[in-house]
Formats: structure tokens, C-alpha cells, sequence
């Protein structure tokens, strides 16, 4: 982010930094005492929120929830000490802490979320934060519109997503993950199995960015890089993969779930790994080599064999290492040296030795180089490819040589190539960076290193839970550095030399896809530019269609919808049919004068050529129902119906006096269009009372307020109880519309009042 923005004089940011660094340290340090207890077992922990939809706020403590939660808060506490300092300065760094933290919070609240509805909750609160985070920089136009892409493309995605998990909390009659986790057989063999996997899977690849939905991610580095780090590493793009990790033992082991996710998976890793190629950004090559590691993940969730989830779970561990650490150098190479373009910068570990020192340690796991734990993740990867049967191991293997072997080729391009040499002129003469950003750059590889040397105390903490928790039963997870001479190891050199070769001519590859791209017709960013403008195409033509400014026009369109929707769910149902059996027997000859009444005042409404008639007619109609709820034992509403009826007759007509003359639209006595969508108003409607009246009448809430009335709210009058006690709330709202639509009416009449001219 370009220093051009005026500062302020704060310390490691004033308040905000301190705490946006306390909280995220505090909650680590909380899981890392937790972790014993949850290697042991799974723990569901909560209290109920929304009893009547069965919605509760539990919590599920598993290896898999905690090894997100550590990378949440460990690489969350490394960007908040490295924003402090990097944008501690900015005028609206306060501002930007509240939606870290906000993001932050989200995601916890996601990973540890038992409820399906309360994960999408936290799943949308990850979105609207990330939108907030990527336009942070609100000037730019750019920053603006990725903003949006990623709000709207991933939101989309999420509203799917819900319909997919309250079908499935139906047929598992739970929402709680616990236990819908526990009925994988019944899930996969229901006839809605299909459909609840497309759409839980549209919620995982537009959050994850797999094919064809992945132009939104690169597009987000348009955003500050500490939000970057964290965005790409442990944060919201890791969601899909959670929910796909999440999800396993309940929608996994078919045959759809094999190909669709190693399919998507193994391209989305290798057109990223590809793209990353074509870059002199070196911010935008990691952006597509997160891709790949996405691409990745969901190929080997997708896989399921055992050897697919210990690569998996380890892979996602050494990414978030890694990747975090990168993106937090390249943010100090950014601040030193005033350019990111990876054809200018040269020579830096004489200026930046610690830097060098945390890119080169990143980059070598990045690249699976042992010791590093880069190099246990790929071991496992070339593995669990191997393993699998038929197409899937020749597919699976092939698509994980070729991002490996262009991804060392990108740890060159980001880490190597910067540092070696001869020192580059920079637009800000290169200096090291401060210890607040160099600290968890050097963590971080420190980490990958460690973790390498001692892969048992990453396989016992972090990926055996993990695993045991996405396959759903216990198995023995061992990781090593050095499993002897084999098929991974040789696949493993084999990718070194082609990484090393790509390396040495990646100049001129970049070249050829840089004119190729420009060749190109497939352009997925461009596509989302010519698909929102549809969008706007097909609003404007419908607002000129609709929104014309004729109240009448609206009421067609109203009805007509109504009639359509209603109207044609019943012939779709083949519900018309339900009330042809009724009888007019019981009938009393007094209720069938009120009908006539009601009948009368109808058709006056439609023959009469005035307005005032018309008015005085549908009167008349109102007073015929209010004596059918009189008949029928219901005198308040009936003095409702009559005083409602009464005021519309008298205030309509005091304000048709003082409006101004309207001609008619339409000089024809009769208009088909009308009385068509009329009467099919009044079919629908009768249709849809009689399907009322002839189903089972459920008297939970009739026998509820009959007992209750009178010793709760101390009121024999049932419906007047209703009203004042147990809905007060609802009566208050109805009651301050109504006072509201008064006085509206009010200015409108005094605004079309005759002005006295004056002399």
C-alpha cells in the first residue's frame, strides 16, 4: 500500500493497535491450552438461540475446528502486530481494526459453529467483513469494484449455500453438525442427496475461488497486504475448504463428490499455477498460487482416501505458514523499496537480510524443498495421487506434479530472484524493515522449519485430530521427513528438475502468456463485467416496463403476478379440484340476502362510470362482510370491518373532493385486461379460502391463548388479549404505520389545496 496518505502521529497505532494485537495473542494462546483435551476427542459445548426454529449457539471442539482456530488467531496475531506498524499511521486505521477484528471474529465464529444456521451466519458476517477490508481503500476505483465482485459473487454463493443446508437439517431433522455428521448412510441415500450437494458445494467454490469462480481472488489484492496475508492464509478463503473438510463424513465417498471436487480441484490448481507464471506483480503471483493450494485442498478432500486427508489437512497447514509469511514479506518489500513489480527488484539481501532471510525460508517450503514442511505436505500429496484407482491416480498425480513443479518456479520468481544479484535501483532506496513487520515473516518460517524437522508434533497436535475429525473415524496419522527411496520421492526430484527448468526460461514462458492471454476470448473478469451489465440491462427494461408512474399499472402488475404465481402452483398441484365437492345446503336464506348485498355492490363497482359510485359500492361490500362476521359470532371484528369501511367511504370521498380532476385513461366501457386479471383474482382467492377451510384446523395456538388469556395477561377477551398483551409489539408497529399513513394523507391534501391569489 503506497505511503501517500496524510499521517498520524501513533505509536504502533495508538488504543486500536494495542488491542487488535491483544486479542487475537489472548485467544491463541486460550486454544493452544485447549488442544490437549481435543486430541483426545471431540467436545460440543451451547445454549439454545432460536429454540422454535431449533437453532442453537454450540460449539464443536474437534481437530479440525481447533486447527483452524490456531491459524485464525496464531497468523491473526502476526497481521495485527505487522498492521500496527504498517498502517498504524493512516487516518483510518481505527476504522480498519474494527473490521479485522470483525473478519477475525467471523471466521472463528464459522470453524467452531455445530449449527448450520449459526455457520451461516458467521459465513456471511466473513463476507460483508471481507467486502469492507477489500474497499478499504474507498478512493480507488478498483478497490471499490473488487469489493463488490467478491461481496456479490461470494454472498450468491452463501444464499445457495443456506438452501442447501435447511434441506439437509430436514431430512437429517437436525441442524446441529454433530449429529447430522453421524448420518452419512441416510444423507447419501436420500433422493435429495444430489441437490443438497450442488448447493453446498456452490457455497465452497465461490468462497474458495475454484474454476469457474475464481477471478474474484486475485482481484481482492487490491486490498491493504496485511488484510492480503491473512485473507489468502487462514481467513475467508479457507471457508469452502473447511465447509468441503466439514462436510466429508456426511456428503463424501460417492461418486459425485470424487469427481466433481478432484475435477474442478486438480483444473483450478493448475490454471492457477499457470497464471501465477504470467505476473510481474509479484502480490498477484502469490494471489494464483493461493489458488493453487485451493485447487489442491479440494482435489484431496475430494479424493477421501486416508492418504488424501493427512495431505490435505498437512498441505493446509504448510500454506497458511508460508503464504502468510510471503504476503507479509512482500508488504515490506512494498514499504521499502516503493515497487512490487518483480522485473525491477534485485539484489535486496544486502539492504534486507531478515527479510531475505523469512522469504527465502517461506519460499523453500513453498517450493517443497526438505527440510522444510513444504516437502512433508508434498510427500504425502504424490502419495495419496498414487494411491487412488484407475483414472483418479493418473489424474489426481498428473494435476499435483504440474502445480508443484510451477510452483517452485514461483518461489523463485517471489523469494530467489529479489534477494539475488547485484543490487536494482528502486524507487525508494531498499532498507530493513522494522521488527514489528519482520516478527512474523520470521515466526512463520521458523515454523515451516521446525515443523519440517519434526513433523510428529505437527501430526499429533494438529493433522491426526484434523484428519480423524474429516474422515470421521480414527486412524493412525504418522508424518516423517525421510520415508526412504520411493515413487513420492522420485516424483518429488522429478518436479524439482522440471521447476528448476521452468525457472531458467520463466522470463520468455511469461512473455508467451502474457501475448496468448491477449489473444485469448476467454476472459472470466470480463465476463463479470458484460454479466452485471446484463443484469442492469434487464432492470432498466423492466422499470420502464413497470415502474411508469401509474398506480393502475401497478396494480396490474400486482394481481397479475398473483394470479400466475398462486394460480398456477394450483394447476401445477392439481388443486383446483379440492373444493368442488362443497354444498351450499347449510346455507341460510339470511346469509344468501347478504351474499346478494355483497353481490350487488360488486357489480356497481364495474358498471358505474363514476368514482364516487364506486366508492360508495365497495362500502356497501365491506358492510356485507362485516354482517357475515356478525353472523358467525364475531362482533369485534365485525365493528372493525364497519368502522373501517365507514372512514374509507367518508375519507375517500372528502379527498376526492379536494384532488384534482384525472381524466380517464381509456374512454372504453369495457377493458378485457382488467376484468381478466379481476377475475382470476377472484377464482385464485376462492380457490386458495376453500383449501384453507378444508384442511385439518390445528388449534395449538387457539387452545394456547384460551388458556393462557385469562392467568397470564388477566383478560377474558381473547382477541382483544392478543392485541394489547402478547402481541403489543406487532399492534404498536400496525397502530404507527397507520399514524404515519395519516399524516401522509394529511400533507397530500394540504399540498393539493387551492392557493389564493395574491393581489
Amino acid at each position: 500500500m503506497a505511503d501517500d496518505y496524510p499521517k498520524v502521529d501513533r505509536v504502533m497505532g495508538g488504543p486500536a493497535g494495542w488491542i487488535s494485537i491483544a486479542f487475537p495473542a489472548v485467544l491463541f494462546l486460550y486454544f493452544l491450552g485447549l488442544l490437549p483435551q481435543i486430541v483426545t476427542g471431540p467436545q460440543v459445548h451451547g445454549i439454545d438461540w432460536v429454540p422454535s426454529l431449533g437453532i442453537r449457539l454450540s460449539v464443536l471442539l474437534d481437530g479440525l475446528s481447533m486447527t483452524f482456530a490456531l491459524l485464525i488467531t496464531g497468523i491473526g496475531t502476526a497481521v495485527t502486530l505487522y498492521s500496527a506498524r504498517y498502517l498504524g499511521q493512516h487516518p483510518d486505521y481505527p476504522r480498519f481494526v474494527c473490521y479485522l477484528l470483525m473478519f477475525m471474529v467471523g471466521m472463528l465464529g464459522l470453524v467452531l459453529a455445530d449449527n448450520m444456521i449459526s455457520l451461516f451466519v458467521f459465513w456471511e458476517v466473513t463476507t460483508i467483513a471481507s467486502y469492507l477490508l477489500i474497499g478499504f481503500n474507498a478512493d480507488s476505483a478498483k478497490s471499490r469494484r473488487s469489493a463488490l465482485q467478491a461481496l456479490l459473487l461470494t454472498g450468491t454463493g452463501g444464499l445457495v449455500m443456506l438452501g442447501g443446508m435447511i434441506i439437509l437439517g430436514n431430512v437429517a431433522g437436525t441442524f446441529e453438525l454433530s449429529q447430522i455428521l453421524e448420518m452419512g448412510d441416510m444423507v447419501r441415500a436420500h433422493p435429495w442427496y444430489m441437490g443438497i450437494l450442488l448447493l453446498f458445494l456452490a457455497g465452497a467454490f465461490t468462497k474458495s475461488a475454484q474454476v469457474p469462480f475464481h477471478f474474484w481472488l486475485p482481484n481482492a489484492m487490491a486490498a491493504p497486504t496485511p488484510v492480503s496475508a491473512y485473507l489468502h492464509s487462514a481467513t475467508m478463503v479457507k471457508a469452502g475448504v473447511y465447509l468441503m473438510a466439514r462436510m466429508n463424513p456426511a456428503l463424501g465417498s460417492t461418486e459425485a463428490w470424487f469427481w466433481i471436487l478432484t475435477i474442478f480441484g486438480g483444473i483450478t490448481a493448475v490454471l492457477a499455477s499457470v497464471m501465477a507464471l504470467r505476473q510481474t506483480d509479484i502480490k498477484q503471483t502469490l494471489a494464483y498460487t493461493t489458488l493453487m493450494a485451493l485447487g489442491s485442498l479440494t482435489m484431496f478432500i475430494g479424493a477421501g482416501t486416508h492418504y488424501a486427508i493427512v495431505a490435505a489437512m498437512t498441505f493446509l497447514v504448510v500454506h497458511s505458514l508460508y503464504k502468510a509469511a510471503l504476503f507479509l514479506m512482500i508488504g515490506i518489500v512494498d514499504h521499502a523499496t516503493g515497487t512490487r513489480d518483480a522485473t525491477m527488484l534485485r539484489g535486496l539481501r544486502k539492504a534486507m537480510p531478515l527479510t531475505g532471510l523469512a522469504a527465502a525460508l517461506a519460499a523453500v517450503s513453498m517450493a517443497g524443498i526438505p527440510p522444510m514442511v513444504g516437502f512433508v505436505g508434498k510427500e504425502f500429496m504424490y502419495k495419496a495421487g498414487l494411491g487412488l484407482d484407475g483414472f483418479g491416480a493418473i489424474w489426481v498425480t498428473a494435476m499435483i506434479f504440474a502445480a508443484s513443479a510451477m510452483m517452485f518456479v514461483t518461489g523463485g520468481i517471489v523469494a530467489l530472484k529479489p534477494f539475488a544479484g547485484d543490487l536494482a535501483e528502486t524507487p525508494t532506496p531498499a532498507h530493513e524493515g522494522p521488527w514489528p513487520m519482520l516478527a512474523g515473516p520470521l515466526v512463520l518460517g521458523g515454523l515451516s522449519l521446525f515443523f519440517g524437522l519434526v513433523p510428529g508434533v505437527l501430526g499429533h497436535y494438529l493433522v491426526g485430530p484434523a484428519t480423524h475429525a474429516v474422515e470421521g473415524e480414527v486412524h493412525e496419522v504418522h508424518l516423517y521427513l525421510w520415508g526412504g527411496v520411493n515413487t513420492a520421492l522420485i516424483l518429488s526430484l522429478l518436479t524439482f528438475l522440471a521447476g528448476w527448468l521452468l525457472y531458467r526460461s520463466h522470463e520468455s514462458i511469461r512473455a508467451r502468456l502474457i501475448a496468448f492471454e491477449a489473444r485469448s476470448p476467454i476472459d472470466f473478469d470480463a465476463g463479470w463485467d458484460r454479466l452485471l451489465d446484463g443484469f442492469k440491462a434487464v432492470a432498466g427494461w423492466q422499470t420502464r416496463l413497470i415502474q411508469t408512474g401509474s398506480l393502475q399499472r401497478y396494480m396490474a402488475v400486482t394481481f397479475a403476478s398473483f394470479v400466475v404465481l398462486v394460480g398456477g402452483t394450483y394447476l401445477v398441484k392439481g388443486a383446483f379440484g379440492a373444493g368442488l365437492g362443497l354444498t351450499t345446503a347449510s346455507v341460510h336464506p339470511v346469509q344468501w340476502t347478504v351474499l346478494a348485498l355483497i353481490a350487488v355492490g360488486s357489480i356497481l363497482v364495474v358498471w358505474t362510470h363514476s368514482r364516487m359510485t364506486a366508492v360508495a359500492a365497495m362500502g356497501v361490500v365491506g358492510i356485507g362482510v362485516s354482517l357475515i362476521f356478525i353472523m358467525f359470532s364475531a362482533p369485534d371484528v365485525a365493528i372493525t370491518q364497519l368502522l373501517v369501511e365507514v372512514l374509507v367511504v367518508v375519507l375517500v370521498s372528502l379527498a376526492m373532493l379536494r384532488l384534482p380532476y384525472l381524466p380517464r385513461r381509456s374512454k372504453a366501457s369495457f377493458r378485457p385486461g382488467h376484468a381478466l386479471i379481476a377475475g382470476g383474482v377472484g377464482v385464485v382467492t376462492t380457490f386458495l379460502t376453500i383449501s384453507v377451510l378444508g384442511s385439518p384446523f390445528d388449534r395449538r395456538l387457539t387452545t394456547f391463548f384460551e388458556a393462557a388469556s385469562y392467568p397470564e395477561a388477566h383478560g377474558r377477551n381473547i382477541v382483544n388479549v392478543i392485541l394489547v398483551d402478547f402481541r403489543a409489539l406487532d399492534t404498536f408497529g400496525e397502530i404507527t404505520v397507520v399514524a404515519m399513513a395519516a399524516l401522509a394523507a394529511l400533507a397530500l391534501l394540504r399540498g393539493t389545496a387551492p392557493r389564493k391569489e395574491e393581489n
